[in-house]
């Protein structure tokens, strides 16, 4: 994706979530990976969404979307205002319940794209922490975030001055590696687990999702 249409897509999403309904309240809006690095093409542009769970749950609303549709948890688990002007982008898990992340995904990106959406309740931040102390302890080193992350959008508002540096390519990360040094990995093992983030990026294709609940 050039870089161009790669920015243009972050203020889609951008302006989706300031001015349309969303399967759940969003809270935060990060990028990070290539996007965040100034990279030109972006081999894959990586968004981060942290999610709020739905204040007030609607049973009738769950009742008459499984009843219709098939689909439980509608009014509870994503919004039953959203669901009825979208009932095409409700997505399941493989229990049949609606899934935040794949609606948001649904609501958000075209399947041909390449890019890839992390949905949490947890922030950015955290979350890097909480997948790191996973990874490490499951020998799973390709399910770490990548920590080189950009905040564009936070409680209601966006960032206008974190959006111009991120266009203007002004921000200065350090490699995969290094960064992962300074979240406490040795040198070998961040040298490690940078190699398995890459071949397991460069394994994906088209707009993929993932859902974590922290």
């Amino acid at each position: 994706m050039e870089r161009e249409r790669a920015l243009a897509r972050i203020e889609a999403v951008l302006d989706a979530v300031e001015s349309e309904p969303m399967p759940v309240p969003v809270r935060e809006v990060w990028v990070y990976g290539d996007v965040a690095l100034g990279l030109d093409p972006v081999e894959r542009l990586d968004v981060y969404v942290t999610k709020d769970l739905l204040l007030r749950g609607d049973s009738e609303a769950a009742e008459r979307f499984e009843a219709e549709h098939g689909v439980k948890g509608v009014g509870r688990s994503v919004s039953a205002e959203w669901a009825e002007a979208h009932p095409d982008l409700l997505r399941t898990n493989a229990s049949g319940h609606a899934a935040p992340e794949k609606c948001l995904a649904a609501h958000l990106l075209s399947d041909d794209e390449p890019v890839h959406l992390e949905v949490c309740n947890a922030s950015f931040e955290d979350n890097v922490q909480q997948r790191l102390k996973s990874a490490v302890d499951r020998d799973a080193y390709e399910q770490i975030l990548d920590p080189r992350g950009v905040c564009l959008y936070a409680d209601g508002r966006r960032s206008e001055s974190a959006l111009e540096k991120l266009r203007e390519g002004e921000l200065v990360f350090p490699t995969l590696g290094e960064a992962l040094s300074m979240l406490g990995l040795d040198e070998d093992q961040a040298a490690a687990a940078a190699d398995a983030v890459r071949e397991y990026r460069a394994s994906q294709s088209g707009a993929t999702v993932r859902g974590d609940v922290v």
